[in-house]
This record gives structure tokens, C-alpha cells and sequence, in this order.
């Protein structure tokens, strides 16, 4: 764990190595639990979550194919239905203390959205837009989903956030059909054949998205 970033209070971390899902869940409680915030940019082995929305008809596959393939299947508080985690995402959790921010969610969320949008376009010159009926962002023209989202907040406090499919082969995505979705929706860098030089625009993107979302917090 590297701390890269730390302004206005909020630090910034990068994880060289796959962290595991129910360490996340682990910090995420007890940063919670003791109002601690920071940003964390990291990747999951292969694993589904499915938020409270989730529907079973979403699931296209049991647990125990699951199970054979080697694929967690992990429920969770936040909002939204089932999504995939794959090594090659940019994945980040914000956890922010919104009472001490004196900060809406809906304005977090504006945030956290336009601070998405401007590492992107910065970062790959890719312009990426809302979809007024689902949640994430999309490829502008195409409308192919690019960024998962998934935020939950509980007593007054973030935790989880997004995750930027970057050179992952969206092969775990076929076992759902993802926010509802066909998996066929979903796009990743690769396929829009912006993947060259994915470590050295990974570390570019992390850092223009934190300034970014740090630039407008209060």
C-alpha cells in the first residue's frame, strides 16, 4: 500500500497486489466505525457482488458453478444490483465523513461523477456520460457502460465507489446480467483499443481523478 496523494485531510492509497474482498469489507467497517476517511485504488480477484437491488433472476449461473470456477459470490449493503470485479479494473472505494464535510450525498455523488468524467477525458481523451435510468457511466455515441458505481452511505459516512474497466476481459460479467443489463453492454479499454501503456495511464488516471474529487470537497 502506497500513499501517493494527501490534501484537505484525506489521504490517497494505491495497492501494488490484488487485495481480497472481505479484507476490503474489513476496512471499510472499521474505517466506519472510527470516521476515518481516505481513498483507496486497488483490484479484486474475480468475484460477484450484488447490492441490495440485487435480483435472483440476475444471477445466470449456481453457487456451485461458481464455486468450480473459482468466482466469490459476496452480498452487500450498497446500492444497486449484481457486478463483477476482475483483475485489469481500476477500482476505487472513497470513504468521506459527510457530517464533517457538511456535504450531501447527492453532492458527493455530483463529485464523484465528475471526477470520473475529467479522468477519463484527461487522461485517454474518452468522453464518458450519465444514463438518466441506470446507474454508472457510458461511452458517449455508443452508450457502452465503462464505469461500474456503487456507493453506500451509512451514518453519514462512504464507503465503496467505482470500477473503471481497464484491460480485464469482462468474462465474469457474462455470469449476471450486470445493474440488470446484458453483459454485451458492457465495454472495457481494450475493446475501445485504448489499452497501450494501461500501467503508466492506470497511475496517470488515479491521480487526475483524486485531485480532482479532492479539488471539490470541501
Amino acid at each position: 500500500m502506497t500513499k501517493f496523494l494527501y490534501q484537505k485531510g484525506l489521504p490517497s492509497y494505491s495497492f501494488p497486489t490484488m487485495v481480497p474482498y472481505q479484507r476490503y469489507l474489513d476496512f471499510q467497517e472499521n474505517s466506519r466505525k472510527n470516521r476515518r476517511e481516505s481513498m483507496l485504488f486497488l483490484e479484486h480477484s474475480p468475484c460477484l457482488t450484488g447490492g441490495i437491488g440485487a435480483k435472483a433472476e440476475n444471477l445466470l449461473v449456481s453457487k456451485e458453478v461458481l464455486s468450480q470456477m473459482g468466482v466469490e459470490l459476496i452480498s452487500l449493503p450498497r446500492g444497486g444490483d449484481f457486478t463483477a470485479h476482475e483483475p485489469g479494473q481500476i477500482v476505487g472505494y472513497l470513504h468521506i465523513d459527510l457530517k464533517k464535510r457538511n456535504l450531501s450525498l447527492g453532492d458527493f455523488l455530483r463529485n464523484l461523477n465528475e471526477s470520473l468524467v475529467v479522468g477519463v477525458k484527461e487522461t485517454w481523451g474518452l468522453t464518458v456520460v450519465e444514463n438518466p435510468k441506470a446507474p454508472g457511466l457510458y461511452t458517449e455515441g455508443t452508450n457502452k457502460k465503462l464505469i461500474s458505481e456503487g456507493v453506500y452511505a451509512k451514518s453519514y459516512f462512504t464507503s465503496f465507489g467505482f470500477a473503471l474497466n481497464g484491460t480485464n476481459s469482462l468474462s465474469t460479467f457474462s455470469l449476471i446480467n450486470p445493474c440488470g443489463a446484458r453483459a454485451d453492454e458492457m465495454t472495457s479499454l481494450t475493446r475501445l483499443g485504448l489499452s497501450d501503456q494501461f500501467p503508466k495511464k492506470r497511475i496517470e488516471f488515479v491521480r487526475q481523478f483524486a485531485t480532482t474529487f479532492l479539488s471539490l470537497l470541501p
